[in-house]
């Protein structure tokens, strides 16, 4: 497994996807890479929350 990075669907940045979230997301048993940046993920939590 390698570091991957990615472009975030809501800011248009490129993040990095590091082997530890890789493996983490292989333990949970998800399947699809991370589509947002940490910083985009956080405002769409709180956005989630409000509601």
């Amino acid at each position: 497994m390698t570091e991957k990075t990615l472009v975030c669907r809501d800011c248009g940045n490129e993040f990095v996807f590091t082997v530890g979230e890789q493996e983490f997301y292989q333990e949970k048993g998800f399947t699809n890479e991370p589509t947002r940046c940490i910083a985009c993920r956080r405002i769409k939590k709180e956005q989630n929350n409000r509601r």
